[in-house]
């Protein structure tokens, strides 16, 4: 019973990871597996889904020691691996794992700091974009004339951002709600771009990484990217 509510979640985990859609093809003729019992149909699937998980870790799946394990699993006999020794081997896999993943986070950083300061060196020379003493760059797209805000007001404001090769990872346009926050509480080309507007402005920043998210960008947005941001600035909120 103890079998069969593990194997079950696990399922249910892989299933989940996995991106599987139920929709059904109506087109496809019916496979051989539509006479399989329920047990024979997830039997299967628990499979595909290992094996799939196996591929994606690039790990070969030993099919004698994975049914050996479930066998002894079953019968209750005694494991041919303690749990102290399945606790070291699994930690060191994942450390291993950890490190993989870093040093491709390396590797891309470096990638988008390079082709990020090639474009500001570039973006730099355009007509209308100015450069400040940290290296934001920014260009006035409209002028307005309310007050300007200090790095200790909040704002609100209407912005969208992508990065440099276009793609947009944020927008506030898109959920037609405008953002209030306090200015010294979001990225260092945010805290000083804004402070040089006048409510009523918008403005074209173009962030250098480390005015940005530096090697700490969330998965839409990546490590060490240059951003561009177009903002609104809408009013100061501060009471």
């Amino acid at each position: 019973m103890k079998l069969r509510i593990m194997l079950f979640s696990v399922f249910l985990m892989l299933f989940a990871c996995s991106g599987i859609t139920t929709a059904q093809d109506d087109t496809k003729p019916v496979s051989a597996a539509a006479e399989w019992s329920e047990s024979q149909k997830l039997s299967y699937i628990l499979g595909t889904q290992i094996g799939n998980f196996a591929k994606q870790s690039e790990f070969e799946v030993n099919l004698e020691l994975f049914a050996k394990g479930l066998d002894d699993t079953a019968k209750g006999n005694e494991p041919a691996m303690s749990q102290t020794e399945i606790s070291i081997f699994m930690a060191a896999l994942q450390k291993k794992a950890q490190e993989k993943a870093q040093a491709a986070m390396e590797v891309a950083g470096a990638e988008n700091a390079k082709v990020g300061q090639a474009f500001l060196d570039a973006n730099k020379e355009k007509d209308g974009v100015k450069v400040t003493e940290s290296g934001l760059q920014y260009k006035v797209i409209t002028e307005g004339d309310g007050a300007k805000p200090k790095a200790t007001d909040k704002v609100k404001v209407h912005y969208s951002g992508t990065l440099i090769g276009g793609k947009e990872f944020d927008s506030s346009y898109k959920r037609d709600q405008p953002s209030e926050f306090m200015l010294n509480q979001v990225i260092k080309g945010w805290t000083e771009g804004v402070q040089l507007m006048n409510v009523g402005s918008k403005y074209e920043f173009y962030i250098p990484s480390g005015l940005a998210y530096g090697t700490n960008g969330p998965p839409s947005i990546g490590p060490d990217q240059t951003l561009i941001f177009t903002v609104e600035l809408l009013d100061i909120t501060t009471p």
